[in-house]
């Protein structure tokens, strides 16, 4: 070990210790995280609560009423795929820039979720759930589209080919590592 002198040794402490810095993004993800499971859960809540009200005044027809129930229930999932990632981001950070969570070593649910180990195994794994979140969305605003000409059915068509595409090559990058 070479001697170092008492400034590089003071600076290089702070500069290691100024990585503690990254708990507030830590934090501020899980309030996000749990912020977002909650509206997701009380949209749900709603979705139910409409939904009664909806049959008990109205006689939708089978598509009318599937349409809303449909695109309420996605815009919950889709919330609950943001909270996802906010957790994700959180447990990631925290065990990168601060310490391995204890409660989680050796049980089968932290190996699952907590197989970070670098920058870029964060963003692999955040970058899937996004693509899902995409793709929720994507289904979310295609319910409210008209498809009035052919070339319309014609871009649909299209736009889901090219998004299993899209999760066929990200399911088969898993299987190759």
């Amino acid at each position: 070990m070479r001697k170092r002198n008492i400034i590089e040794a003071v600076f290089e402490f702070v500069l290691w210790k100024s990585r503690l810095i990254s708990i507030a993004a830590v934090i501020f993800g899980m309030i996000g995280a749990i912020i977002m499971f909650i509206v997701a859960s009380l949209d749900v809540i709603n979705t139910a609560k409409d939904t009664f009200i909806f049959l008990t005044k109205h006689t939708p027809s089978h598509d009318e009423f599937h349409g809303i129930l449909i695109s309420q229930i996605i815009g919950a999932v889709d919330l609950y795929l943001i909270a996802v990632v906010m957790l994700i981001f959180s447990f990631g950070i925290y065990e990168l820039f601060i310490s391995d969570i204890d409660d989680a070593l050796d049980t089968k649910v932290g190996n699952r979720i907590l197989s970070i180990h670098s920058l870029d195994e964060l963003k692999d794994k955040l970058g899937k759930v996004v693509v899902m979140v995409l793709i929720v969305s994507f289904f979310k605003r295609i319910l409210h589209m008209s498809l009035s000409k052919p070339i319309d059915m014609l871009y649909f068509s299209i736009s889901i080919a090219l998004l299993a595409l899209a999760l066929y090559f990200l399911h088969k990058k898993d299987k190759h590592l």
